[in-house]
Formats: C-alpha cells, structure tokens, sequence
C-alpha cells in the first residue's frame, strides 16, 4: 500500500510540474517550447521573455496558495472530524478578508506583514466563534451544525465587508478582485513576504499528522493511546488558521479548494494523515494553477479570476456530498 501511496505522489508531482509548465506558456499570448526553454534559460528576448518573466511569480503563488488552502482544509476537516469543513464554507476566509479590509479603511494599514497579522487574527476569531456556535444544543459541533453556522458566519463577515468597502470607492476599486480571489499581479516581493508563514503552517499541519490519526478514533480513544487531545487540536488548528490567513492576505479569499481536494485526495490515498497532507498540499497547488490557467485561457484576452473557476468546480461538489447519507463526521 506504501508503494502505491508513493507511486500517487510521484505522479502527482510530475502532473504538477506539467501544470506549472502550462501556467508559464499559456496567456493572452501563447509561448511556443523553444521560447519558454530559452526563456526559462535566459537567452530569450523581447515579448516571449517578459510574459514569462509576468507569469512565473503568479505560478508560484497560485502553487503556494493552493497548497495552503488544500492543507488547511484538510486539517480543519480532521480537527473537526467533519467532512463538509473548508476555510470558505466554516467563514474562516471571510474572517480574515474582513479584519483586511477593516486594516485598511480604518487603520491605513498597508504594511504586507501587517496584512498578514490581521488576516491570521481575523481567520482565528471567525473560527472560534463558528465552533462555538455550532457547539450549542444537544449533540455538539455535529457536521451539519458547523456547515450551517460557517455558512451564515460567512455571509454575514461577507455583507460587513461590502459594507466597510462601498463608501470608499478608492479601497474598492484597489480591492475588488482581491475580494473575489486572485493571483493576478503576483510579485516576488509579496511572496517572499508570504512564503515563510505558509512555510511555517505547513511544518505544523504535517507534524500534526500522527497525533490527527488518533483523533479520528474518538476523543476518548485518542486520551487512551497517550495522545494530549486538546493540544493536538488546538497545534493543528493553529496551523490550519496560519495557512488560511497568510493566503487570504496576499491572494484574497478564495473558496472550494479546501474542500474538494481532501474529499478526492482519500479516494487515493486514504485517510493517514501521514500521506493525506503532503498528496493534498500537491493536489491543491495543481487545482489552483490549472484554475488559473482555465481562467486565463477561456476568456482571452480577458481573465477569469482563479476565485470563479474554483467556485463553479466547488459549488456542484459541496451539494454532492451534502447530499450523501452516509457522510457524517470524520
């Protein structure tokens, strides 16, 4: 089974390379193979070169962001043991779209680290305060609880942030496709900024794989095995929110990704954590760079934004596995 695990991982990363190639080559100018080689190589001149030198950041970032929001969901969704978990749909990506947007029309903030500060803290409040309400009544934070307390937490974050942007017509013009999630206009600047946070929840989530195994047994279960519960959950969760957050910050809030690829990722390689979290962080990235690319391609010379590809893949998917009977907690 390890072998087969590994040979999905493989491929995976081979098909993620091949996508990252097809992000560089294709646009509202299409680069032939010689030219993205000699390109790559620094020996091209003229248009070819300055469309890859354009597209070889927004590759990196939609690769990075996709990879956090996949880890992300995933973690949240073994945290919660809930299936139907995803930064999107639990408001986790409303809060810190609004705490961003909250930054900047009140507070002037503009600092990229300071983005990143209030995205993670606006992300950790909507989640505590989803969990809390969804905890209430009899039978606790049960999956469907969660789904419909995110969902209204969601819309509501969402409404508040219309709210604070419509009077401020130069905050909305800057941000309004930031609001529906992109990585247009990526620079290595802003990804140097992110990468280390990503970074950082990343080797958290992965380290968290064991003991999120023994959470999927039941709390008690868990306790019995030698496993500290409430620490697991909380190291995890820290994490999951510092990727959610830190991806907010510099590509907005985009939806779905947390949700799909973990659900197609258990088809593959099953529930360890162990190989969940590294196959969905690669399935991710490739998810959002080939939304990117779909966006880009469709509509040229105009772009759909990588938030309305992963929102129409997401939308039919989520109502799937609402609809499944025997899909109740994790």
């Amino acid at each position: 089974m390890s072998t087969a695990r590994l040979a999905w991982v493989g491929a995976g990363a081979g098909c993620l390379v091949l996508l990252a190639l097809a992000s560089v080559a294709f646009g509202n100018r299409e680069i032939s193979l010689h030219e993205l080689i000699a390109a790559l190589a620094g020996d091209a001149n003229g248009v070819g070169q300055a469309a890859v030198a354009a597209r070889v950041p927004r590759t990196v970032l939609a690769l990075l962001v996709g990879a956090a929001l996949a880890l992300s969901g995933a973690t949240m969704q073994a945290v919660t043991r809930n299936p139907l978990a995803d930064p999107g749909i639990l408001g986790v990506s409303s809060g810190a779209a609004l705490a961003v947007v909250i930054g900047i029309a009140f507070f002037g903030l503009s600092d990229p680290y300071g983005y990143i500060g209030v995205a993670t803290l606006g992300a950790a409040v909507a989640a505590v305060f989803v969990y809390a309400v969804g905890s209430l009544g009899r039978g606790g934070a049960t999956p469907l609880k969660l789904a419909l307390a995110g969902a209204a937490t969601s819309a509501a974050l969402s409404s508040l942030v219309s709210a604070v942007l419509l009077p401020r017509v130069d905050i909305l013009t800057t941000f309004q496709f930031w609001q529906i999630g992109g990585v247009g206009g990526a620079e290595w600047d802003r990804i140097g900024v992110v990468a280390p946070f990503l970074l950082a929840g990343a080797v958290i989530v992965v380290l968290s794989g064991r003991g999120l195994n023994t959470l999927a047994l039941g709390d008690d279960l868990a306790a019995g095995l030698g496993t500290q519960v409430r620490r697991t959950r909380l190291i995890a969760a820290l994490g999951a929110v510092l990727l959610c957050g830190a991806a907010t910050a510099v590509a907005g809030p985009i939806g779905f990704v947390g949700l799909v690829i973990p659900h197609l990722c258990r088809l593959v390689v099953g529930s360890d954590q162990r190989w969940l979290l590294p196959f969905t962080a690669i399935a991710g990235a490739g998810l959002l760079v080939a939304a990117d690319v779909l966006g880009r391609v469709v509509a040229r010379p105009e772009e759909i934004e990588v938030g309305i590809v992963t929102a129409l893949i997401g939308a039919p998917f989520f109502i799937w596995i609402v609809r499944r009977q025997k899909v109740r907690a994790l």
